[in-house]
């Protein structure tokens, strides 16, 4: 059923950087539920969506839509896919398979360290066609620490390639004003009041010793 009170979180980072443990801290905030990571699984359903809107756009602007209602025509039915609508069928998929918010949940979205895509800009402006005022918190690392992992460390020196996928993703935060808000593992993890900064924005109150008591167990594999 459609949950017009929800309110979406994206938690925007990469490989190792402590993200599992900030969506914790989220997730002991009344009402929150932000799943972990889905192998980017919402990024296909973008490109089904910019595939079936491009598509219908151009052979709209090519053929016109009297062919393209024509049964003999190559692009049948393109004219018809309905753009607006499958926003909200997108939404609700997401909201039945990946997210699944229960009755009491007031805030929900997911995790996830695959934000590389060369389309990042447009996917995550789809993300906020979809997911109408959703907020992303971006979460860094110090490089160092990352590149130290196994998950970093094979396949030689990434350590550009990390600071490429920051610097992007520091762009995008600026770029979305206040939709968006930036966290660095390091600070929080040696002084849990440097969240309290987060909580405001989010619009919550800060229970320090509820962070640290997160903070203190141990996340991830």
């Amino acid at each position: 059923m459609p949950r017009p009170d929800l309110r979406y979180l994206f938690v925007v980072t990469y490989g190792r950087s402590g993200s599992t443990l900030l969506m914790g801290v989220l997730n002991t905030l009344p009402g929150y539920l932000i799943r972990g990571e889905s192998r980017d699984a919402l990024h296909h359903l973008f490109l089904f969506h910019r595939t079936g809107a491009s598509t219908r756009r151009q052979m709209v602007r090519r053929y016109g839509r009297e062919r393209l209602a024509e049964p003999t025509h190559p692009f049948f039915g393109a004219a018809g896919f309905p753009t607006v609508r499958a926003l909200d069928w997108c939404r609700q998929l997401a909201l039945d398979t990946l997210l699944r918010p229960q009755e009491d949940t007031r805030v929900t979205g997911f995790k996830e360290i695959r934000w590389y895509q060369p389309d990042l800009e447009e996917y995550v402006a789809w993300l906020r066609e979809v997911f109408p005022g959703a907020r992303f918190l971006v979460n860094t690392r110090d490089h160092a620490a990352v590149l130290t992992s196994k998950w970093w460390a094979k396949d030689g020196d990434k350590s550009e390639y990390l600071a490429t996928i920051e610097r992007r993703l520091l762009d995008l935060a600026d770029s979305l004003g206040e939709s968006a808000y930036h966290v660095h593992y390091d600070d929080y993890v040696a002084n849990p009041a440097a969240l309290r900064g987060l909580f405001a924005w989010l619009g919550e109150e800060f229970d320090e010793d509820a962070v640290r008591a997160t903070l203190a167990v141990r996340h991830s594999v």
